[in-house]
């Protein structure tokens, strides 16, 4: 999943909180996330709407507006390492509960499971895992040429 696609589902998907999330799509809405928070506070700093070092009115309204899609992609990616998205309120733990959110995140997809088919096979054209099988080797088709 490339960049743009996963911001797309992540708006779209903005308050489902069911099924499941690629890696990809969660860590390209991090970084979606990170690049609009910089954005908006250097554009705040510039229009001079900074709350003295607390952020500004831009940043807040982007944050207020993205709070909802990364929980919910926070959730699907949770429910795509098989966990229930109630943990994500082990991030409510500091340094300890974030850590442990950070290592689940970077975890690979399980296989299909009570929250859905595996997302890597359902977008790849073909039963299985992903990456598809490689192509037979030259000579060794049907036709042997």
């Amino acid at each position: 999943m490339d960049f743009m696609t996963a911001v797309r589902t992540c708006l779209s998907k903005y308050v489902d909180f069911s099924g499941r999330a690629r890696r990809s799509e969660y860590w390209y809405f991090v970084l979606f996330n990170l690049v609009v928070n910089i954005v908006t506070t250097i554009l705040d700093n510039v229009l001079g709407t900074d709350f003295e070092g607390s952020g500004g009115i831009l940043s807040t309204v982007a944050s207020l507006a993205l709070f909802l899609p990364g929980l919910a992609v926070g959730i699907r990616r949770l429910h795509d390492t098989d966990r229930s998205g109630w943990w994500i309120l082990i991030g409510l733990i500091p340094i300890i509960g974030w850590i442990l959110l950070i290592v689940w995140y970077c975890t690979d997809s399980k296989p299909d499971n009570k929250y859905g088919p595996n997302p890597k096979g359902a977008g790849a054209g073909h039963e299985g895992g992903y990456p598809p099988p490689p192509p037979p080797a030259y000579g060794s088709g049907q036709y042997g040429g």
